[in-house]
């Protein structure tokens, strides 16, 4: 594991804040010059821990602000099965979040879909037809009370 230091901590934070700072932006926020600050960055992107930058979409206003937690169980948890699913699950756009959990399910979905409707059409066409599904719970989300992108670090 990389050793990170108070001035790398601090430029993940602002960074997760707004990755859209250039350099120079960056650098004045943490207090140095901008040459420093671009060689951590580029170090953290090589090293992993810096996985990406993207835009945070406001599902609602793109149509797709339906969320439903998907809690599914296999048939069985056969290395078939498993890869099935695993990589099956992977290609599938309304799945946001895919987590392998421990107790009564074996993996939590995080699904978005514009309405009701469309998830119903999703459960039957889409994974209905995964042949590892064994039965699946939906439990839909009434309202967003938190939710964070970064890490507290």
């Amino acid at each position: 594991m990389t050793k990170l230091d108070a001035t790398d901590l601090l430029i993940l934070r602002t960074l997760q804040a707004n990755c859209n700072l250039t350099s120079k932006e960056l650098a004045q926020k943490v207090h140095l010059s901008p040459t420093p600050v671009y060689e951590r960055v580029k170090r953290m992107e090589r090293e992993g821990i810096i996985k990406q930058y993207i835009a945070v979409i406001d599902a609602e206003l793109v149509g797709h602000g339906f969320s439903v937690f998907c809690a599914v169980k296999l048939k069985n948890l056969s290395h078939k099965y498993v890869e099935d699913f695993t990589n099956g699950i992977k290609d599938i756009k309304e799945v946001t979040e895919c987590y392998n959990v421990s107790g009564e399910y074996d993996y939590m979905l995080k699904i978005m879909v514009p309405d009701m409707k469309a998830y119903q059409h999703f459960i039957l066409n889409v994974l209905g037809q995964m042949e590892s599904l064994g039965s699946l719970t939906s439990m839909f989300v009434m309202d967003e009370i938190k939710h964070s992108y970064g890490y507290l670090i």
